[in-house]
């Protein structure tokens, strides 16, 4: 298949791409912070400066080459930490906000950061993990007005940036960057003993901004409303850098419920989401529709009219007839790309009969993260699109529907996992990373995902559930013997809900009943006690919805590994 690709100017890396978009958009807004209910512009030379700053100074306390954490809500201050951090200091450490204490406190001591960039809502937390952690020297918090009880002030901290630059500091507007070397490492899970740091590289970001930013069309006129967890790669790549690439603007939702205000709010142009936000409304729509048979007759008139006259004489009246739909994302919205769970092919087709175009694409913080995208120009409804320029895919013993372990290569492929040799041979073989997923490869290049080697369980909002991370957690119960895991679509709400099999620990049972035979109402008993258990250890979207108790020990490998293709019951 040929395509025309738009053209993109070349970036050497993030701290390059920084400088020519403050150079380029000078005065644009590039972000919109909200305050006091009223919105703020900062300007792209506003946020270059306060980068600049923010690195200066993290340089002068010392932090040059080591890993500085960052935890907080969608914010412009993270966006500042991010790009501070990896455009000269070291190793930026994204932590997922929403995991439980314990496993932050792990992943911050597994990386050894020095420091810790955190919005006030965790800083009791914070205090309280610094004491165990040897190696955390300082502890930064976004909304202090002043250093307090061994919490430094970010703003303080960036007005003594700002005189150290004045002052002719340059060692980090003049530190050398490695496109080749880490610079983000981000972890794919919070397990304790599962987790995997991603080493990502500024060559392999770049690749991934650049190569999207040639198939779909993005420009300094874009407004981004930023809903998804920016330490999710999906949301950093699309839904931040490459808009500081094309010189627009991005301003942050307040949270899930707070999503149609802030829609009506900013009117966004442009927006990464998932298939569950796409999913409520189109059914909300549907149902209204549906509601009434002239309202039915009336739509489908207007959408054969209004799809004709579009693809016929390229006359658009669709934002107008459609404009209660429209009025929905607040009026403006023209793109929006979706990823980490599948979105129904009706529903795509859906939005963008109405003006509205919805891009499915596939990727995994390996790939940081993108490894193909459907297209302005290019598209196919129900696939995840073509391989983004640059980057190679192929299948691995197709079967005979043409199934198989997904392949990858590319400069977008991550450079390993951080201290995890043995992890990082099993997937890079050759140049090519195994991904772990299944799929097919159509004639016209077009990539359809059919499942997954990996047991990840995805959510309807894209979370990933690690099923082995969820069992860690029941297995912590002396009354559990093992456990399996996995997801179950619900037809009625269609979110995915995580389910298990429990096998008691009869002996562990009866030893706490004093050797007293236990009944089937004191096994369900003690086995409700030991999923409520773990799930007050995890995020709520991992928390167990169903469970069964077995009689019969799981079926197994010669090694003692169950084999979860058995005992996984279809769903």
């Amino acid at each position: 298949m040929i395509e025309e690709l738009y053209d993109v100017r070349r970036i050497s890396d993030l701290r390059d791409m920084l400088a020519q978009s403050c150079k380029r958009f000078g005065e644009n807004s590039a972000f919109l912070v909200k305050e006091n209910s009223c919105y703020r512009g900062i300007s792209y030379r506003a946020f270059g400066t306060e980068v600049s700053a923010l690195g200066t100074v993290l340089i002068s306390m010392g932090l040059k080459d080591g890993y500085v954490a960052v935890l907080s809500e969608n914010r412009y201050e993270w966006c500042a930490t991010y790009l501070s951090v990896a455009n000269g200091v070291g190793v930026i450490v994204p932590i997922d906000k929403e995991l439980p204490s314990e496993e932050i406190e792990n992943l911050i001591r597994r990386c050894g950061a020095a420091a810790i960039i955190f919005s006030s809502k965790y800083r009791s937390l914070m205090k309280k993990i610094a004491g165990s952690i040897p190696e955390m020297r300082y502890l930064i918090d976004m909304e202090l007005n002043q250093d307090e009880d061994g919490v430094l002030s970010y703003s303080c901290l960036i007005e003594k940036g700002r005189r150290l630059l004045a002052r002719g500091d340059t060692r980090f507007i003049k530190s050398k960057i490695d496109p080749t070397e880490l610079s983000v490492l981000i972890y794919t899970s919070g397990t304790t003993d599962l987790a995997k740091g991603v080493m990502l590289s500024h060559r392999n970001i770049c690749t991934v901004l650049t190569a999207v930013c040639s198939t779909v069309h993005l420009d300094s006129d874009d407004i981004a409303l930023s809903i998804l967890p920016l330490h999710h790669t999906y949301e950093c790549a699309l839904g931040f850098l490459a808009i500081i690439y094309n010189g627009g603007t991005i301003a942050f939702c307040e949270g899930l419920r707070h999503i149609p205000a802030n829609l009506k709010e900013v009117g966004p142009t442009y927006m990464v989401s998932v298939p569950l936000i796409l999913d409520n409304i189109y059914k909300k729509i549907n149902s209204h529709i549906n509601e009434s048979k002239i309202l039915k007759i009336k739509f489908k008139t207007i959408l054969v009219i209004s799809r004709f006259l579009y693809k016929v004489f390229k006359v658009d009246i669709r934002k107008k007839v459609f404009k209660s739909v429209h009025d929905i994302f607040g009026g403006h919205i023209r793109l929006i790309i979706t990823g980490a769970a599948a979105v129904k092919p009706e529903v795509s087709r859906f939005f963008r009969n109405m003006g509205i175009s919805v891009l499915q694409g596939y990727g995994l913080t390996e790939c940081a993260p993108l490894v193909t995208g459907n297209r302005d120009h290019a598209f196919v409804d129900g696939a995840v699109g073509l391989p983004i320029p640059g980057v190679s895919v192929r299948i691995l013993e197709p079967d005979s529907r043409g199934i198989g372990e997904i392949l990858v290569k590319g400069e977008n492929v991550m450079l390993g996992y951080h201290k995890n040799e043995e992890a990082t041979n099993k997937v890079l073989r050759d140049g090519w990373l195994y991904t772990g997923d299944l799929g097919c490869i159509d004639r016209n290049g077009f990539l359809y995902i059919a499942g997954r080697l990996k047991n990840v369980i995805i959510t309807s909002n894209g979370k990933n559930i690690f099923p082995e991370e969820v069992e860690t957690y029941l297995n912590r119960s002396p009354f559990v013997k093992e456990s399996l895991v996995w997801g179950k679509y619900d037809g009625i709400t269609g979110n995915i809900l995580v389910c298990a099999q429990l096998l008691p620990n009869l002996d562990a049972i009866a030893e706490k009943l004093k050797g007293i035979s236990a009944s089937g109402q004191e096994i369900m008993k003690f086995m409700n006690e030991a999923v409520k258990n773990a799930n007050m250890n995890m995020p709520i979207y991992k928390h167990i919805h169903q469970f069964v108790v077995r009689e019969n020990e799981f079926v197994k490998t010669t090694t003692q590994k169950i084999k979860r293709y058995i005992e996984t019951p279809l769903t």
